[in-house]
């Protein structure tokens, strides 16, 4: 019965070249991800089964989302597409995984002075003692699934976890939870064959080529920095051989030495207050954490790096005309390159101000310079790409804020999530805020080697706010 109604989805799809973007191709080989752990509330023998979900996403892909079906190729005009051709779809890869100990096992609680007792997912102790090693990441390089969905069930537990994976190429943040909402908003109408959703995506890359087209491009200041460290040496490649290259690039490899730090809405406000009043709470926050990690780095390397990197991405969805429901990548990147020395000798309301200075001026004319950038000067985006990382030479916190995704409205019949989670991702260095549901605070996961996470977990300044959860 499941598969008579897969094949109906599939039926529908229809041959199809979707022309990539920059940013698009700019993203090749690495991944959007989540991983979302639902509670079986009222002892429903059918809580997220797998039959439903893999037929409402079947629907949302076949009716919306064709492109997720899709392989990437070069276009007759050397542009990146992706391909969908009906008769021969790159398949969801869809598989419930049992694990033979209770969810419980792999929780963290801690209870706080107010009452709240907050639970969160240990991956890496999941990785260690649940029997699963690893969870597979989307990848077109060995023609794999451009759509990775894990149901993981355990023994005498309400709890299931729903992991996805799903290539950047295709989608950015807000585009991906959009795509989890809209799954989810299928799934709750499969008995309405004739459902359409009530705010589809829009699927057509034209209206961001469009747009800029309109755009008169500004360099931001990190370009020049990236510049003046050698960049146009170190790569030289005609406009139209651009997405060749990037689309042979291979799959950036996750990073596992992930750890995970709680601030509660207490003290993640006393960190704003004691940093500077007047600045954001991501903007305090970054200022702590950039000086703690440039320590660290010291501390680690035995040397002085002499470059402190902060990156902030942004959405110019919010900064454009492209409609918020644009389901392509429209995500850019707002880097401060600061003095190593400065950062140690200067207060943190100080860094924050600096942070500031370079991550909030943001706009379309910055983003059009850097659709410009890849396409003619690749060199500056390898040499950020080299650059921004922890080492000898440098220190580095590029800081993802995903705290207002709607992330807590995933409902595919059974209620939203209890607790966020994600699985491995990549880039050393590279962290993400998830607001936290079970008491209104914060989580933040972190790519940080071990060795220098050790330090982290001596600094009086951080944990006077933060709590470590593993």
């Amino acid at each position: 019965m499941l598969a008579a109604t897969l094949n109906t989805h599939l039926s529908s799809i229809k041959a199809q070249e979707i022309e990539l973007g920059t940013i698009d191709i700019a993203t090749f080989g690495a991944n959007v991800d989540g991983m979302i752990i639902y509670k079986n509330t009222v002892d429903d023998a059918e809580f997220m089964s797998t039959n439903r979900i893999t037929n409402g996403l079947y629907k949302v892909i076949a009716d919306y989302y064709p492109i997720v079906m899709g392989r990437p190729s070069i276009g007759k005009n050397g542009k990146g597409v992706i391909v969908v051709d009906p008769d021969n779809l790159c398949m969801p890869d869809i598989a419930e995984l049992s694990v033979e100990l209770p969810a419980e096992h792999f929780f963290e609680t801690r209870n706080y002075k107010n009452g709240d007792t907050v639970k969160f997912f240990n991956l890496r102790k999941f990785f260690r003692k649940s029997g699963i090693s690893a969870l597979p990441e989307a990848t077109f390089s060995r023609d794999h699934s451009a759509a990775i969905v894990r149901l993981i069930r355990f023994k005498d537990s309400p709890y299931v976890v729903l992991y996805i994976s799903l290539p950047h190429v295709i989608f950015d943040g807000t585009a991906a939870v959009a795509l989890f909402n809209n799954w989810a908003e299928c799934t709750r109408n499969l008995n309405n064959p004739e459902y359409k959703l009530q705010d589809p995506p829009v699927n057509d890359r034209k209206v961001v080529s469009d747009y800029f087209d309109t755009v008169t491009a500004i360099e931001p200041p990190h370009t020049k920095h990236f510049k003046d460290l050698g960049a146009e040496s170190l790569v030289k490649v005609p406009p139209s051989a651009i997405a060749a290259l990037l689309l042979a690039a291979p799959d950036i490899p996750v990073f596992e030495e992930q750890h995970l730090l709680h601030f509660t809405a207490e003290k993640l406000e006393q960190l704003r207050q004691d940093v500077d009043r007047a600045q954001t709470t991501n903007l305090a926050l970054a200022a702590v954490l950039t000086k703690t990690i440039l320590q660290a780095n010291i501390q680690t390397f035995n040397s002085m790096p002499t470059w402190s990197y902060v990156m902030f991405p942004y959405d110019c969805r919010h900064r454009t005309e492209v409609p918020m429901t644009y389901s392509g990548n429209l995500s850019f990147s707002a880097i401060a390159p600061l003095e190593s020395q400065t950062v140690l000798d200067g207060s943190y309301k100080e860094i924050a101000r600096v942070i500031k200075e370079h991550c909030s001026k943001v706009s379309s004319e910055y983003a059009k310079s850097l659709i410009y950038t890849v396409e003619n000067e690749i060199g500056v985006l390898f040499q950020a790409g080299i650059s921004l990382c922890n080492s000898p030479d440098t220190s580095y916190v590029g800081l993802t804020n995903l705290r207002y995704m709607p992330l807590y409205s995933i409902d595919f019949g059974y209620g939203g999530p209890k607790i966020l989670s994600n699985g491995y991702f990549i880039r050393e260095g590279m962290q993400r805020i998830y607001s936290n549901k079970q008491d209104g605070g914060i989580d933040l996961f972190m790519n940080i080697k071990d060795n220098l996470f050790e330090y982290l977990k001596k600094s009086d300044k951080l944990l006077k706010y933060a709590d470590i959860i593993f």
